[in-house]
């Protein structure tokens, strides 16, 4: 290559790579160009869109100025009202303060004038104590010279002639007092008599306690205590008797104070005995149903003794009252017995003296009535009964008479001085009472009802003569340990709230059974 072409060639390449050169120069301003419009047309978009928030933010500030604005005008309003309110108060507070300042004035001022009324009322009243002191000594003076006696002999003779009145009111009074205690001492005697009486009639009470069952043969006793005793002791703790097996052949004893519990339990062992079959869901099947007889025959005892004496228009629940007292006794003498009789012995009082002979037998056999339901309601059985009467609308007078016949009420008529009168005749004859029996069987009964308020028992029943004191209580609801507690509580209630002889034994008996159906 010469030199020429090698010149040419260089300058060809300085010139490519110049205008190489001017054109990447030219893209490049080209580029820039469009970079700085774009540039230009973000700014112009971002001052746009700036413009839009600030009014839009301009907008919402305005709205949320409005708003506060708006609240605290109206929290304002409403201050201002509670304020105007409390100045109204207050203005209306000053005024009656005013008023009463006004009226208090006005009050010191009247006080203040009565009180010069009474200043001056008093010095009238001196003046006229001083002149009627003075009128009272020339009056004095003048009837000591008309009379001729000094003040002190007037004085000695009012005195001895008042002396001789009281002397006199004396001797009436001593009168009449000797007279009240004749009659009360005659009323003493006949009480000392009846209670002599009364005490004859121990073996009565003795054999009313107990009852005696026979039976076929002394096997039958095996029968009746049963596997391990279930079966005496089922029929123990439904009926709530004591049944005594022991040597005495071909027989056992019923002992209870309950008289309608040892008729049940006797008819019910009868008929298990007549069965043979005893056990203890055949025990409750048959007491059921001796239950419902005797129930049966309560009402109809009601009924033949209201027959026998001819009274009429007795309420049915009377009647079946007055059943119930041919299983009640009071100090050993059965009380529809006794209501029989003293109807009869007021049927012939009341002819004699001319009163209604029917009203007369008509309170002499609701006159216990109390004593039917005494044992479930509190109170004297003679306000029960008046109580009983009242319910069932029986005449003002029948009610007095029943209410009066132990003297707990003022007799207002003849008929309630003789239903006492008859009650005494009837409780007068030989056997008929003795205190001791009743005192037992209120013992029984308070047994049973202090038992029955514990929580979890179901039922209590003094057996043994009151010797010991039965109680069932709930199963589900109790468990040993409770039992054992309620046992000890009953005994410690027994020993510190009532008195006996001896000691009470006292029996807890917790049981579940659990009874299945085969088909």
């Amino acid at each position: 290559m010469n030199i020429p072409e090698a010149l040419l060639l260089t300058f060809s390449t300085v010139l490519a790579f110049g205008v190489g050169m001017l054109l990447q120069l030219l893209f490049s301003r080209r580029n820039i160009a469009a970079s700085q419009e774009r540039a230009r047309q973000i700014i112009k978009n971002a001052e746009e869109q700036a413009h839009i928030i600030s009014s839009q933010a301009t907008l919402d500030n305005k709205d949320e100025l409005h708003k506060l604005r708006i609240q605290f005008e109206e929290s304002t309003k409403a201050r201002r009202q509670e304020v105007m309110k409390e100045e109204q108060w207050l203005i209306q507070r000053k005024e009656n303060l005013d008023r009463q300042l006004d009226t208090i004035e006005k009050k010191e001022q009247e006080i203040g004038a009565a009180h010069e009324l009474i200043r001056a009322d008093r010095a009238t009243l001196e003046h006229e104590r001083e002149k009627m002191g003075r009128l009272i000594k020339e009056e004095e003076g003048a009837l000591q010279r008309i009379a001729g006696l000094s003040r002190d002999e007037a004085c000695q003779q009012l005195l001895a002639k008042l002396e001789r009145d009281v002397e006199f009111d004396a001797a009436n009074l001593i009168r009449r007092k000797q007279q009240e205690s004749l009659e009360e001492a005659d009323r003493v005697a006949r009480d000392i008599i009846t209670q002599a009486i009364q005490r004859c009639a121990s073996e009565h009470v003795t054999e009313t306690t107990v009852c005696l069952v026979s039976l076929p043969n002394d096997d039958m006793k095996g029968r009746i205590i049963g596997r391990e005793g279930r079966n005496i002791r089922a029929l123990e703790q439904e009926t709530g008797v004591e049944i005594l097996i022991d040597d005495t052949p071909n027989a056992v004893i019923i002992s209870g104070f309950d008289p309608v519990r040892r008729e049940c339990a006797r008819r019910t062992l009868e008929r298990l005995i007549a069965d043979g079959r005893i056990h203890p869901a055949r025990i409750e099947e048959v007491l059921d149903k001796v239950r419902k007889e005797l129930n049966q025959e309560i009402e109809e005892a009601g009924g033949k003794a209201a027959l026998e004496l001819g009274i009429v228009g007795l309420h049915p629940e009377l009647l079946t009252l007055i059943g119930r007292l041919k299983f009640r006794t009071s100090y050993g003498q059965n009380l529809l017995r006794h209501s029989i009789e003293v109807a009869k012995i007021m049927a012939a009082l009341s002819a004699e003296l001319h009163e209604d002979t029917q009203k007369a037998k008509r309170i002499g056999l609701l006159h216990d009535i109390g004593k039917a339901v005494d044992h479930e309601v509190e109170g004297a059985h003679a306000a029960i009964g008046a109580d009983i009467a009242r319910r069932y609308n029986e005449a003002k007078d029948i009610i007095n008479a029943i209410a009066a016949h132990h003297n707990e009420a003022e007799p207002e008529n003849r008929l309630a001085v003789l239903t006492s009168a008859a009650d005494a005749i009837s409780a007068a004859r030989p056997g008929a009472r003795s205190e001791s029996y009743d005192l037992y069987l209120r013992r029984i009964e308070q047994l049973e009802k202090l038992a029955a308020e514990e929580q979890g028992v179901q039922s209590a029943f003094a057996i043994q003569a009151g010797r010991e004191l039965r109680v069932v209580v709930d199963a589900d609801g109790l468990d040993d340990n409770q039992s054992i507690a309620v046992a000890r509580k009953i005994a410690k209630r027994v020993s510190e709230d009532i008195k006996f002889p001896g000691q009470i034994k006292v029996t807890v008996v917790r049981e579940k059974r659990f009874v299945e159906y085969a088909r």
